[in-house]
């Protein structure tokens, strides 16, 4: 399996890459998958260009694929202005439309102050919901005062968990075959019914 993390941290060394890190090796624990990063600061100028000319520089192409294959994703944002990185948003905006169909997610942001804990719920959680991803139950916000606190690598684990656990499911599902057609008077057999008794 593939899980996939897009880190949309501008500094180095990030927080968010941190936090990213942190959930990737928790899931992967879980389900054996081969961890790829998607680093969004490295992407910067080729989605400008891709928002302006529509087409994928070489680099940008190779990473929308990368998520579309994706079995997981673990997307992590740093908070501005009460939401997501306009560099994160972006990066969504150019990828297909129905590349995350179905696909399992974890969401997760980092910022200076536990007041911006929300944006999971009001900013990133919506823009997945729209992608028509799965969304895992858990998403977690680390704030500054939360690195090194009680609280974060549980709610890590449990993330992790949420989201190992959709990928195996994922991962054993089989395509549906045709349906059997048991005529009606077997049913009624089975459950130990007459047809005249109906």
């Amino acid at each position: 399996m593939k899980l996939v993390v897009v880190s949309a941290g501008l500094s180095v060394p990030s927080s968010t890459r941190l936090l990213a890190d942190r959930l990737a090796t928790a899931t992967a624990g879980r389900t054996a998958a081969e961890i790829q990063v998607v680093e969004l600061r490295d992407l910067a100028v080729e989605i400008a260009h891709n928002l302006t000319n529509g087409f994928p520089g070489k680099k940008l192409a190779a990473a929308l694929d990368t998520v579309t294959e994706a079995d997981g994703l673990i997307a992590v944002t740093p908070v501005f202005s009460a939401s997501y990185s306009g560099l994160f948003k972006s990066f969504f905006d150019v990828l297909e439309k129905d590349a995350l169909v179905g696909k399992p997610v974890l969401i997760a942001a980092t910022g200076g102050s536990a007041r911006h804990s929300l944006v999971l719920d009001h900013a990133l959680r919506p823009l997945f919901a729209y992608l028509r991803a799965v969304v895992v139950p858990t998403g977690v916000y680390a704030a500054s005062e939360d690195w090194g606190a009680e609280g974060l690598p549980e709610r890590i684990e449990r993330a992790a968990g949420e989201l190992a656990a959709l990928m195996r499911g994922l991962s054993t599902t089989r395509p549906a075959s045709k349906p059997t057609v048991v005529p009606f008077t077997d049913q009624l057999a089975a459950l130990n019914i007459s047809p005249s008794g109906v």
